[in-house]
């Protein structure tokens, strides 16, 4: 997930607080009733049987499992309401969308809430809770989508300024208590809206990068591991940083501070998040590799901020090549990682991003010391643990080398697991000591 966006049109809007950012026709009235009300909600049942997975646990109903009568043909897109089973008995309260196949995501296991402000600003304060308990710092992912109770919601914080990516209609609905809710929590000076992930368009929403609440002058600074960066919240990846890796860039650091004196190979460096904490860690020089200059000008920008920039040299190239070329002339590194982009978007592209990975890992072998070690990551949840493990395996034998996986890792805790959501573990890391 190395490589830098394209540039895109931003707008400054400005939002009352209880109006939603481009309702459309379909746009429903704000979910807070008067005090002491209960709020009527829609009606929407499940075919007799498809309950089981819920009660279980589950936070999903598939547009399959709907009864899709003219109730819930008439609930506006991203609409709240009470989910019932086939008998009539209550599941919960849920935000439904008939276009997607993911129709119904529950918010709640009650069906006697009320989601308005007050609710959002209950389950924020919980995830708040837990990363400061966790971090000691303002840097890291607040909200991690269901895992957070807050279905298809991402908010990565960055001291003052906050990044919000939102997925579902039902969220985008709520969007405006959503703001009131992070201020009166943080009163953050920065709020940025980048909606421009293509899982939008399956719930009918368009894409934008917008600024909610003040103004973004330029990259940031974060930091991260005791190490400073520059992250681009506009025009970046995902959110401008990825702080999925946290964890792993400090263990790819302690581990590079074993080779004294040591060379590290950064390949898909983006903006340097693990090649400027190995030339902290020690390594007398340290490559990283993009496609994208925009990255690579942004992490020589933070080397120096770290006092690391004469050791750090940035390449523009296309990786898998640039791979192939430095083997082919018996170049070798101590510790080579490899952090790439989403091989695998979709289940259809599964066999061919296999072999993609596996040919990464080969020429990823082929550059690494006897005694070296490879740390290789996927971010494509559609690939598992078992199935990344074993392209490891085949890359390894095509570059005719041994080798012990020494750890087998996920992202950090402010990336939280669904526990009947297994796709959310979609971060793998692996790092071996190749022989």
């Amino acid at each position: 997930m190395r490589t830098a966006a394209l540039p895109r049109m931003v707008r400054t809007i400005t939002m009352a607080p209880s109006s939603p950012i481009d309702p459309g026709p379909e746009a429903a009235p704000s979910v807070t009733v008067a005090p002491g009300a209960t709020e009527i909600l829609p009606v929407v049942r499940l075919k007799s049987g498809a309950e089981k997975r819920l009660v279980r646990g589950y936070p999903w109903a598939y547009s399959n499992e709907i009864e899709m009568d003219a109730t819930a043909r008439d609930v506006p897109p991203g609409g709240l309401v009470r989910l019932v089973d086939g008998r009539g008995e209550a599941l919960g309260t849920a935000l439904f969308n008939r276009r997607p196949l993911i129709a119904a995501r529950l918010v709640s296991r009650r069906s006697d809430v009320t989601v308005d402000r007050d609710f959002l600003v209950a389950r924020l304060a919980h995830a708040l809770d837990l990363r400061e308990r966790l971090f000691g710092q303002p840097f890291y992912r607040l909200c991690h989508a269901e895992a957070d109770g807050l279905p298809g919601t991402i908010i990565d914080r960055f001291g003052a300024s906050l990044v919000m990516q939102i997925n579902t209609a039902g969220m985008a609905r709520l969007l405006p208590d959503l703001l009131a809710a992070l201020d009166r929590l943080l009163g953050p000076e920065t709020v940025l809206l980048r909606n421009d992930s293509p899982a939008r368009e399956l719930e009918g929403l368009a894409q934008e990068v917008a600024v909610a609440k003040g103004s973004l002058d330029g990259p940031i600074e974060l930091v991260e591991n005791g190490a400073r960066y520059l992250a681009d919240l506009r025009e970046g990846q995902k959110t401008g940083w990825f702080y999925d890796q946290r964890d792993n860039r400090a263990l790819a650091a302690r581990l590079t501070a074993g080779f004294s004196g040591g060379r590290v190979l950064d390949a898909y460096s983006y903006t340097g998040g693990f090649a400027i904490q190995a030339a902290l860690a020690g390594a007398d020089e340290v490559v990283a590799v993009d496609r994208s200059q925009a990255a690579l000008d942004l992490a020589a920008e933070s080397a120096a901020l770290n006092g690391v920039g004469e050791r750090c040299r940035f390449v523009r190239a296309e990786v898998l090549a640039n791979l192939a070329e430095r083997a082919r002339e018996g170049e070798r590194f101590d510790v080579v990682i490899v952090d790439p982009p989403a091989f695998v978007k979709t289940k259809r592209e599964l066999p061919q991003g296999l072999k993609g990975y596996r040919k990464l890992l080969r020429r990823a072998a082929l550059v690494v010391k006897p005694g070296g070690l490879l740390a290789a990551a996927s971010c494509s949840h559609h690939v598992d643990g078992q199935a990344f493990s074993e392209q490891m395996r085949r890359g390894l034998h095509d570059a005719g080398r041994d080798g012990r996986i020494l750890f087998q890792r996920g992202a950090g805790p402010d990336h939280p697991v669904h526990p009947f959501l297994p796709e959310t573990a979609y971060l793998k890391l692996h790092v071996v000591a190749v022989d």
